[in-house]
């Protein structure tokens, strides 16, 4: 197997378990593999070097510090990789030990059943993809100098994903996604090529307003295309959430387009807790101006339920690591079964993002939510034109079937 991920942890008591894994990672590709006895070891190593390690694998019934502790130590020192559990659990314990990993923002994404089985630990390094640094998968980021130039000559380009009604297949919401084209490269620029750059550079608002000015222009040609009304799904970083003036901004790029704060969900992505007073305000500001509020990438980051039931979400997406084979992943199925429940006690919609495979999409066919779906198995994301022609496939195969 080839794998982005090259740094990895396993953390068990039994040294027989420690050399399993450790021959089964280095079959699967992976090329430094640190061993701890204990969670006292592991924590001192990570702690002095965070984003050094891709995963952590750990059990959770361990001498003096336990697995649950262990978890909540690594969310404490903000660790970004991804967690997995060796132990075999059942779907109780698997609800109880994601519940305190969101509580504590550790990226819990699934769990592995004693005795080790390779092809378990292969499905785990797959989910794992999604945790992975952009540095780390061998994408060449662009230039300052690039993204000033992309910026200045509005190279900042809209591109199109649906969100389908799982029940009646219809195109419920189209979401924006961010690319630079530009002559001086032969391809598409993609978000994670700049996005980290543009936050540290302090350019991500020139970004975020000149994608939502060219966006909410087409969308009024895209939403003509289709039969009945339809929203617009635009990304903000929590970031943006710290300039109080967002709402006004953002309202007056509507006003022009003549589109209402009604016609557009804003997508909070989880990359970063949302903790401070003046995001929580602009927050609100956004949802008392009409806005649909959504929270991107939930489940594996930094919101909490506590958090999910006080502020003004009206939408949550679920992590595409816990859609990711599904079918066949019995830790994904308990959490996002848990995830479904709150969000149908909340009156919250939810939309399952990340869906590739036909198994994927037939598994959460029994979902009886009103649950939205988005993925590369409906489409892939399109610039205008190409996404109009698809709409015009989607409607023509939707009539054909009715």
């Amino acid at each position: 197997m080839s794998t982005t991920a090259s740094q990895v942890m396993v953390v068990d008591d039994s040294q027989a378990i420690l050399m399993v894994m450790k021959a089964m990672l280095t079959e699967l590709g992976i090329q430094e593999i640190t061993t701890c006895i204990s969670a006292d070891q592991a924590l001192e190593k990570i702690a002095q070097a965070p984003r050094r390690y891709d995963a952590v694998f750990t059990d959770l019934n361990m001498p003096e510090m336990d697995g649950m502790e262990f978890i909540r130590q690594l969310g404490e020192i903000k660790y970004p990789g991804g967690v997995v559990i060796i132990s075999d659990m059942d779907p109780k314990i698997i609800d109880l030990a994601s519940n305190l990993a969101r509580q504590s923002s550790a990226h819990l994404i699934g769990n592995i059943a004693k005795p080790v089985q390779l092809k378990e630990v292969d499905k785990l390094l797959k989910k794992l993809e999604s945790f992975i640094a952009p540095e780390k998968r061998h994408i060449e980021p662009i230039t300052q100098s690039e993204l000033l130039h992309a910026i200045s000559h509005r190279e900042i380009t809209p591109f199109y994903q649906p969100k389908v009604n799982r029940a009646n297949k219809s195109i419920d919401s189209v979401e924006v996604l961010a690319r630079i084209i530009t002559p001086t490269r032969t391809h598409t620029i993609l978000p994670e090529q700049f996005i980290t750059l543009a936050e540290d550079l302090d350019l991500i608002n020139l970004i975020t307003f000149q994608l939502f000015e060219k966006a909410t222009e087409e969308f009024r040609e895209i939403r003509a295309e289709l039969p009945h009304k339809v929203s617009l799904a635009f990304n903000l970083s929590p970031v943006q959430l710290d300039d109080l003036n967002c709402p006004n901004k953002l309202a007056l790029i509507l006003e022009l387009s003549r589109l209402k704060p009604e016609d557009v969900i804003l997508e909070i992505t989880e990359h970063t807790p949302l903790n401070s007073s003046v995001q929580l305000e602009t927050l609100n500001r956004l949802r008392m101006r009409g806005f649909a509020i959504s929270l991107d990438d939930f489940g594996t980051g930094f919101t909490n339920i506590h958090q999910l039931k006080t502020l003004p979400f009206t939408e949550i997406k679920i992590d595409r690591s816990l859609i990711t084979h599904i079918d066949s992943d019995r830790f994904s199925q308990v959490i996002v079964d848990s995830l479904i429940d709150i969000a149908q006690n909340e009156q919250i919609g939810i939309v399952a993002e990340g869906i590739e495979r036909i198994e994927e999409l037939q598994y959460l066919d029994r979902y009886k939510h009103n649950l939205l779906m988005q993925g590369f198995l409906i489409s892939r994301p399109k610039a205008k034109a190409e996404f109009v022609r698809w709409i015009h496939s989607w409607l023509r195969m939707m009539n054909s079937n009715s």
